[in-house]
């Protein structure tokens, strides 16, 4: 006898199926806003040591799913991950954020690995093993990346800054030094999501932070173009492989974006009108979003009419509440169980 598989309101979504109420989880929910989760990184002493503890990651994800019962956990890990796999030095400093070994020429982009070092991603598919054993059979398991135009930035950069300016004008004066780069960050990205999928995660999310920043022309060859290619590849080893694409800042690009780019969903940022984007985004193809952090730290009446607002122009095509980027750290675990209220029909109590 068959056994009856759980339904997961997050896949029947990305499946294309209507939700009477809308599976939710928010980007970064695993993070410095849980008093939990400030305990676990004091215990893991760093921010990369913490992605690169299987236990103590696999903790991170599950903390936000036990205290607020979202529909999907997301691994505990950073985009960032890549790099540091193909050999660049990637360092988090304690309230400064990431910090790479620049990349400035030919010779230092020929100088990292041609492939990404599994070895060294191994502790993230040994998180993914082991949150998949934990989780409750309902809910679901996103594994993600970054874009290669957004990793690229924060390599050549060092850091992310004010329209990431370095990567961009790399682009523009070396274009086949910087397609080098973004080729061997498509390959990686491939091999690491398809391991994700191996190891048991449900969907992925295909972050592009940085997308808002380029011109059409540039936006047309290092952002659809490669995430085309990394969806065509992954789904050539891992048939079906369910995909979120989120191009952040992109504005009225968002057309050409879901027009090109085979994504399951598309996740908004919270600047996108949404009148234009349900004008835009095919009804065959989830919508994921889009509320802004800041009404979510602010919370109050604002958070309530904004949750409404959301829920009646999303209401009858498939769709995922989340956030238009990650949870801000100072945001109130009140104003998120609020907010969890709201869209469960509750009210807000």
């Amino acid at each position: 006898m068959n056994e009856i598989q759980p339904v997961k309101p997050l896949l029947e979504a990305l499946d294309g199926r209507v939700q009477p109420i809308p599976p939710v989880w928010l980007m970064r929910q695993a993070g410095r806003y849980l008093p939990e989760y400030r305990a676990l990184r004091r215990r893991a002493g760093g921010f990369l040591e913490l992605c690169f503890k299987p236990e103590l990651a696999a903790e991170a994800t599950l903390q936000p799913v036990r205290r607020f019962g979202f529909d999907a956990s997301i691994l505990f890990s950073d985009i960032l991950v890549i790099p540091h796999a193909l050999g660049q030095r990637v360092e988090f400093d304690t309230g400064e954020g990431p910090r790479l070994e620049p990349l400035t020429d030919t010779a230092s982009i020929e100088h990292l690995r041609a492939q990404v070092d599994h070895d060294a991603l191994e502790p993230v598919y040994e998180t993914i093993r082991l949150v998949k054993q934990m989780l409750p059979p309902a809910v679901a398991l996103i594994g993600f990346c970054g874009a290669p135009w957004t990793v690229a930035t924060y390599m050549v950069a060092g850091r992310g800054m004010e329209g990431q300016v370095p990567a961009r004008r790399l682009a523009l004066e070396d274009a086949a030094t910087f397609g080098k780069l973004i080729d061997r960050l498509v390959t990686g990205s491939v091999e690491y999501l398809v391991r994700q999928f191996r190891a048991g995660v449900d969907a992925v999310q295909i972050f592009d932070t940085w997308a808002g920043v380029l011109g059409p022309r540039e936006f047309e060859r290092w952002c659809i173009a490669p995430v085309q290619r990394i969806c065509r590849d992954v789904r050539a080893r891992c048939p079906g492989a369910r995909i979120i694409g989120f191009p952040r800042g992109i504005g009225t690009a968002l057309s050409r974006y879901v027009e090109q780019v085979p994504v399951h969903a598309v996740s908004l940022d919270w600047t996108i009108d949404r009148g234009f984007a349900r004008s835009q985004i095919p009804q065959a193809m989830t919508i994921q979003g889009n509320l802004d952090p800041v009404v979510l730290l602010a919370g109050g009446s604002a958070l309530d009419q904004e949750v409404d607002d959301i829920l009646h122009g999303f209401a009858d095509r498939p769709f995922i509440f989340n956030l238009g980027h990650g949870i801000l750290p100072d945001t109130p675990v009140g104003h998120v169980e609020r907010m969890l209220r709201r869209i469960r029909g509750a009210g807000p109590a």
